[in-house]
């Protein structure tokens, strides 16, 4: 049973995909709202508006969308700099509201000219230095929340601060974020039908409660639907203008990133294609009504996107349920949650601390090219140390001209993508003309001109992706490939682990020297592409293919 604006057979699973992600984000709104510096509330009605309009207006059939670890921790530099430049956070908040909301307007003007286009582009380094500099500064700036103190606002200050962590903590505090994080890793063990942050939330804060424990608490939290913030734009200084277009293009960039990697893993989880555009206006509407009314910005959240999908949800209804399931806990239980301790709010957000900080690009530090590990670390200093702004900025600087520095030295000429023989119109070479008039059904070959860098990865892997079905073998090309950077070696990491899945098999040429040892020092060779399927010529892999799997094609 169905109609043309909705597919009943979905309901089932579409109205427990939404009720399961939104008991997962119940506990991770209220946490983020209080880091935001704005209040718990703040993240419920960030997680409120966002999860609903998101979920209408998005590209992304799927996706649960609120307040994110990223955009969290953007939201509370925002804060501290208003409330610097203002006084108070009252005499701040029309800033707040007014940079969250041309947020939202600049992602919905990303969407409506095509900037998803680009995003694609960012160097890897510089989103895993980012993404990592988010991650501590969140576990950072929880730890004298995890002790029960009151915490300075940023992480240089908490570093400096440090000694008073061991003379001064509640060790009651102490405890209940100790029970939270143990919570949270070990019941998983137990069942993974009920979200194990919800738990921690619930027995933590019930054992605080009733043993009653001198510790701070969130606090009184308004009940009934929210007020419109839309007083005191007048008096906005003309000082705080730079403020408020900077951190709104931040927030508009960043969750625009955020949003689209999630809605990728969605996309992988669902077999389905996201639009990106329509996304990125969905996000910007749901972070303007979120501004309006007093919450903080969010995005798509993998957590809860996963979580809905994997409980049934299908259709944008899931996410819609999600919101609405959010309004109603604001409706009915806020007298509930004030009495929750902030230190297990810590003990939540300190293990979703270490979820961002990206361990794989950091684990190959040493051997990556020493370029891109200088841009990594430099970013996640500025980032975590120094300013959100200038970290992304100078990042995608520097792996700009020390691209343009390694493409001179290279010397190589015709920087031009390469295509798939037999795919998109371009000719086979003249040494595979024979073979690829035999095999042309089942093997494709992939011609590579120039490094493979961060520039080319996104395109080198949507060709990649659309290999018919049919297609038994793929050849890479790699004659004229004199460099990889770390952008490209994950991108092909991810081809192969794809094609792999698909039961393509991936066979490589002519491998110069820095790609190979790039391959080898990070396990792709020979974990992911065995030795035998590296060949130095390819008249080599034409035999190969003949000779050993050409049962594969009868």
């Amino acid at each position: 049973m169905g109609s043309k604006f909705y597919d009943f057979k979905y309901l089932k699973g579409d109205l427990t995909g939404g009720l399961v992600a939104g008991v997962v984000a119940l506990p991770l709104a209220l946490a983020f709202g209080v880091q935001s510096g704005l209040g718990a509330i703040a993240g419920l009605y960030g997680a409120i508006a966002v999860g609903i309009f998101a979920a209408i207006f998005g590209g992304t059939a799927t996706q649960a969308s609120g307040p994110t670890g990223p955009m969290t921790v953007v939201a509370a530099a925002l804060v501290a700099a208003a409330i610097e430049l203002s006084g108070s956070l009252e005499a701040a908040m029309p800033i707040i509201v007014i940079t969250f909301l041309l947020g939202g307007i600049f992602q919905i003007i990303f969407g409506l000219i095509n900037i998803a286009g680009y995003v694609k582009y960012f160097p890897y380094p510089v989103v895993s230095g980012f993404m990592s500099g988010v991650g501590l500064i969140i576990i950072i700036l929880q730890l004298f929340p995890f002790a029960g103190l009151s915490s300075a606002k940023s992480t240089w200050l908490v570093i400096q601060d440090l000694p008073r962590l061991f003379t001064d903590f509640n060790w009651q505090a102490l405890a209940l974020g100790a029970l939270t994080v143990l919570i949270y890793y070990v019941f998983p063990y137990i069942t993974k039908s009920i979200p194990s942050a919800l738990v921690a939330l619930i027995i933590a804060s019930l054992v605080g409660y009733f043993l009653k424990w001198d510790v701070p608490i969130i606090g009184e939290i308004p009940s009934g639907l929210p007020s419109l913030q839309i007083n005191g734009f007048s008096s906005i200084d003309s000082s705080a203008y730079s403020l408020i277009v900077e951190y709104a293009l931040v927030l508009a960039v960043l969750g625009s990133i955020d949003s689209l990697l999630t809605s990728v893993i969605a996309d992988n989880m669902t077999k389905t294609k996201h639009n990106s555009n329509r996304e990125l206006i969905g996000q910007g509407i749901g972070n303007s009504i979120a501004a309006f009314i007093g919450g903080i910005p969010g995005a798509g959240a993998t957590k809860g996107t996963v979580v809905n999908i994997n409980a049934g949800g299908r259709t944008r209804l899931s996410g819609t349920v999600h919101g609405l399931f959010l309004l109603g806990v604001l409706l009915g239980l806020g007298s509930l949650a004030a009495n929750i301790p902030l230190c297990v709010l810590a003990g939540l957000l300190i293990p979703i601390g270490f979820k961002i900080i990206d361990t794989k690009g950091l684990k190959h530090l040493l051997i990556v090219p020493k370029a891109d590990a200088i841009v990594l670390i430099i970013v996640l200093l500025i980032t975590t140390f120094g300013s959100l702004i200038q970290a992304v900025g100078i990042g995608l600087l520097l792996a700009s001209l020390l691209f343009m520095k390694r493409a001179s030295d290279i010397g190589e000429k015709g920087m031009e993508v390469g295509t798939i023989a037999g795919f998109d119109g371009e000719k086979p070479w003249q040494d595979e003309i024979e073979f690829y008039e035999a095999y042309k059904d089942k093997v494709y070959i992939k011609h590579l001109y120039g490094p493979l860098f961060f520039g080319f990865t996104s395109h080198f892997q949507d060709e990649i992706a659309n290999i018919p079905k049919q297609i038994k073998v793929l050849i890479i090309r790699m004659d004229r490939v004199p460099y990889i950077d770390q952008s490209g070696l994950y991108a092909l990491e991810n081809v192969v682990l794809d094609l792999e899945k698909r039961g393509i098999q991936v066979l490589l040429t002519a491998l110069q020297e820095q790609p190979k040892d790039m391959l080898v020092s990070i396990d792709i060779v020979p974990d992911l592409i065995s030795e035998e399927h590296i060949f130095i010529d390819i008249n080599d892999a034409f035999d190969y293919i003949k000779n050993i799997l050409s049962i594969k094609f009868q």
